[in-house]
């Protein structure tokens, strides 16, 4: 992959970005903070298991974010670098099954440099252009944040890039490549096409997806419908609160190699008052026909389509997920994650501890434990989904800028 042409564009962009910024007109250059930061640095180790050698790793992300405006048009871009010190690719050091990168349609990521125990890379996750002639209308044109999930943790009706539940270390939701047009009925409602290519194994795809939202009361009603990935899809959503306990629930129906396929979450949250500290308990449950209905089954699932566009936040085709989060101090908060994969018996656990040390630098240090049956070896399929991750112990340091 040649360098040359990256470093041009990354430097060209940022010039383009920079100049329009400091010499547009006085509006635009009025705005602040002009340009915003991110860094996160990640040192991390991980128990040897009988499928994996144990091992410390790092890893860091730097990203620069900027959104300069000129009346009704507005540039989004945010660029960053990764820099991963580890023996495994960092899905694998982070000891979770994680999401793929969906291959982007844009090339406008590039590597460094790759070897055994290094991987540098650096990308524009957001590049896009947007056009709101009224205060109702926007159009956006390029690689930008798409989120239609209802839930909160378990979101398999959401037809873009969805969150890994067990990754507490990524700041901001991918960006895909897609042409979007947003229309506001009202200030409670909402319509919205989005087109987005895509390119897959078997060769490219595309998602054209219409989209309304609208209110009653205290609930919020959604759907949508269309072709995903070059097949006939739809979905419906729908949340709001029954007294003090909020209720989610999202599901679509999938059209895939000629067979129907059901995908849904459920789900209740509330906060409470304990020791005048706020609690906040969440608890969701998905039945994915993506997904694997046991063991013997994992192997397929993780080579599936679905898999590599990055469709599947876990394995399992029934799973739970837990997470109690609760404020010890001003500065101080316990958060508890539990994924459950009801199929195999498996479960993953996590708990963890943050310390707000200002309103820009946060630090949180947690564990990983998987429980469930460990294979007896690195080859054949898992013996479940979260027997094999052992325990991974990190430190995290987020500072924003």
């Amino acid at each position: 992959m040649a360098r040359v042409p990256a470093r041009t564009i990354v430097s060209a962009a940022f010039l383009l970005a920079l100049g329009a910024i400091h010499g547009g007109p006085g509006p635009a250059a009025a705005q602040a903070p002009l340009i915003r930061g991110y860094y996160h640095n990640l040192p991390l180790w991980s128990r040897a298991t009988p499928s994996r050698a144990g091992f410390f790793g790092d890893f860091n992300r730097f990203r620069l974010m900027s959104e300069p405006r000129w009346g009704p048009l507005s540039l989004e871009v945010a660029y960053e670098h990764t820099l991963g010190l580890n023996r495994q690719p960092t899905s694998r050091a982070l000891a979770i099954a994680g999401l793929p990168e969906t291959v982007p349609w844009l090339d406008l990521q590039w590597n460094l440099w790759e070897k055994d125990h290094l991987s540098w890379q650096h990308r524009f996750d957001r590049l896009n252009l947007s056009w709101a002639p009224t205060g109702n209308l926007d159009l956006t044109l390029g690689r930008q944040t798409v989120s239609w999930a209802t839930t909160l943790f378990l979101t398999p009706a959401d037809p873009f890039s969805p969150f890994n539940p067990a990754d507490p270390f990524r700041a901001y939701r991918g960006g895909v490549d897609a042409a979007r047009l947003q229309f506001h009925p009202g200030p409670l409602s909402r319509v919205e096409v989005v087109v987005r290519p895509s390119r897959s194994a078997s060769g490219r795809e595309i998602t054209a997806l219409g989209r309304g939202l609208a209110t009653w009361k205290n609930w919020e009603f959604s759907g949508w419908g269309g072709a995903l990935f070059d097949e006939p899809a739809a979905a419906g959503a729908v949340s709001g609160s029954l007294g003090p306990v909020a209720l989610r629930g999202e599901a679509s129906l999938r059209r895939i190699r000629g067979e129907t396929v059901l995908r849904g979450t459920v789900g209740v949250d509330r906060r409470l008052t304990l020791s005048n500290r706020d609690l906040y308990l969440v608890a969701e449950y998905q039945h994915d026909g993506l997904g694997s209905a046991g063991a013997g089954e994992t192997s397929s699932v993780l080579e599936s389509e679905a898999f590599a566009r990055g469709e599947l936040q876990v394995l399992g085709r029934d799973e739970a997920a837990v997470q109690a989060q609760y404020q010890l101090h001003p500065l101080w908060s316990l958060s508890l994650l539990w994924l459950w994969n009801l199929n195999d018996r498996s479960s993953l656990l996590a708990p963890s501890l943050s310390y707000s040390a200002s309103n820009e630098v946060t630090v949180t240090g947690g564990v990983f434990k998987g429980f469930g049956d460990v294979a007896p070896g690195s080859e054949g399929p898992p013996a479940s989904e979260y027997g094999a991750l052992g325990t991974t112990a990190y430190v995290s340091l987020s500072i924003y800028f």
